[in-house]
């Protein structure tokens, strides 16, 4: 590796470059999604594109993200950023001004998580090494706080920009930004990348590219095509076998693109475990909260952003400091407790009513933003302080993995549990029923149909309402309980299997005592 003690004076800058990197593949993780009902009206977009629109972008970024990582480690990591940086800006420019049909959004959507998928792992791997060990804990702490807020962010830009602009500016928007970041990062960015050079692993990455990219897809679609649907089935098999023959193969090739021996490491597996635990039980609550504000309480997409921002007034600090406490109490105790203070909110989450004040959803928001923030970062320095850095990009990028995987698997059971409940629970008026399939299937459909009879004059519009939001809440608070238990579950393991003390793997402490 290049000696990079010679730009250690930059490190703080380049943090902050790597910072608005990360935000900016956050961004465009979540920022599509208020703007989809315009989409739908101008693109005639149908509900299978619409879906794709937003997957297509989360499906390619989680199926590449090990392949991207590895290639940033051998070719280097100022390079992979730069390149997925261009990738990014490219395709959204090319998707503000040319699209004009649901295909073609999809497309640059997904060439989008191609370059997301170079640059998310090179912000990561570029802070290890640069920082120095005594404020890597910090550095990393920074960074898990910026990734944390990436997506309240996107939700606030986004809802924003379709209450004052057209759905073209959300992929505009990020154009500018990325060209500061390029700029700045060309001139402060140091190189990097492994000491030795390797044959590249072929066959490991197409085997990981096959294992990631249909795991996601039967996550993703489980809900809209059934869980037992043929195409989900087929597609969990074809990641299942894809992965066991991933695993073997790496066991027995001489270089592999992610070696099996660091799972022996205690440290990297229960970290990884830790950190998809904790955005399965995230992702799953904002998904039903944009929902919560938006239909049941009746704000804007915009007016709902706003209200989510307690979370990331508690994430950033705890993030940003939990090095402090680490070293005081350990990695176990912290993480612990930090998944505890999340399983704390969501049981009182799982008593809100449609008249719970604000002030009280408020609260437990910030509670929640402070132990993701206790969760996150640790978690995330026990998984890069496991591994050498010569491949830094591979273990940046099984982090970012887990963080997808756990992330879609709980928008995907999350929805399905409350989706479940919603359909148990809801009551059709009377003279509604030959509406009853659609109400039934749908929450927001219940509420367009209510809305649209109220107009009309018939009062059977409000008691439809009234039930589906009724409904809705029900199903919003056994979906808490759920992610409430996984997030008790977690805090358990969490004690009981994390290190107390940063475990370095046995080839770190080699290169670092030469």
């Amino acid at each position: 590796m290049e000696n990079l003690h010679s730009h250690h004076e930059n490190r703080w800058i380049i943090l902050a470059i790597m910072s608005l990197s990360l935000v900016i593949v956050m961004l465009n993780n979540v920022t599509l999604n208020v703007a989809l009902p315009k989409l739908a009206i101008d693109l005639g977009a149908d509900n299978s594109q619409m879906q794709w629109i937003v997957d297509a972008y989360a499906l390619i970024f989680g199926g590449t993200l090990l392949v991207m990582g590895s290639l940033g480690d051998r070719f280097g990591r100022k390079n992979a950023l730069q390149f997925g940086m261009v990738i990014l800006a490219s395709s959204a420019g090319w998707a503000a001004f040319y699209a004009d049909t649901a295909n073609q959004v999809i497309a640059a959507r997904a060439i989008m998580g191609l370059g997301a998928a170079l640059v998310m792992p090179a912000t990561l791997s570029i802070v290890i090494v640069v920082f120095p060990k005594n404020e890597r804990g910090k550095a990393i702490g920074i960074w898990a706080a910026m990734a944390g807020i990436g997506a309240p962010i996107g939700l606030l830009v986004g809802g924003y920009i379709m209450e004052h602009y057209q759905w073209q500016d959300i992929f505009l928007i990020n154009v500018p930004i990325i060209f500061l970041a390029l700029i700045i990062g060309a001139k402060y960015v140091p190189q990097s990348k492994e000491t030795t050079t390797t044959p590249l692993d072929w066959v490991g990455s197409i085997l990981s590219i096959v294992a990631l990219s249909s795991i996601l897809f039967g996550i993703i679609e489980g809900p809209n095509l059934g869980w037992n649907s043929y195409e989900v089935l087929g597609a969990f098999g074809i990641g299942i076998i894809s992965l066991i023959v991933f695993i073997k193969w790496e066991n027995k090739t001489p270089y592999p693109i992610l070696p099996m021996s660091f799972f022996s490491n205690r440290g990297y597996t229960v970290g990884l475990v830790a950190i998809s635990l904790a955005f399965f039980v995230m992702f799953s609550f904002m998904f039903m909260q944009m929902l919560h504000f938006q239909l049941v309480r009746g704000y804007s997409p915009l007016e709902a952003a706003i209200r989510f921002f307690p979370l990331p007034f508690g994430l950033m600090p705890a993030a940003a400091n939990s090095d402090k406490l680490v070293s005081k109490f350990g990695v176990n105790r912290v993480v612990g407790t930090g998944l505890l203070l999340v399983t704390l909110a969501l049981a009182i989450f799982s008593q809100v009513s449609i008249d719970t004040p604000y002030i009280i959803l408020a609260l437990m928001f910030w509670f929640l933003g402070l132990g993701m923030g206790l969760t996150m970062a640790p978690s995330t320095t026990v998984v890069m302080d496991a591994i050498p850095e010569d491949k830094a990009g591979v273990g940046s990028a099984t982090n970012d993995a887990s963080r997808e995987v756990g992330g879609a698997l709980g928008i995907a059971i999350g929805g399905s549990a409350l989706n479940e409940l919603y359909q148990r629970s809801i009551v059709i008026p009377d003279g509604l029923g030959h509406f009853s399939s659609e109400i039934n299937n749908s929450f927001p459909t219940a509420i367009r149909i209510g809305q649209k009879l109220k107009m009309e004059g018939n009062p059977a519009g409000d008691i439809l309402i009234e039930n589906a939001r009724l409904a809705f809440i029900e199903g919003m608070q056994a979906s808490s309980l759920i992610a409430g238990v996984i997030a008790l579950t977690a805090s358990i393991f969490a004690y009981r299997m994390m290190p107390k003390k940063v475990i370095i793997s046995k080839v770190k402490q080699l290169k670092e005592e030469e």
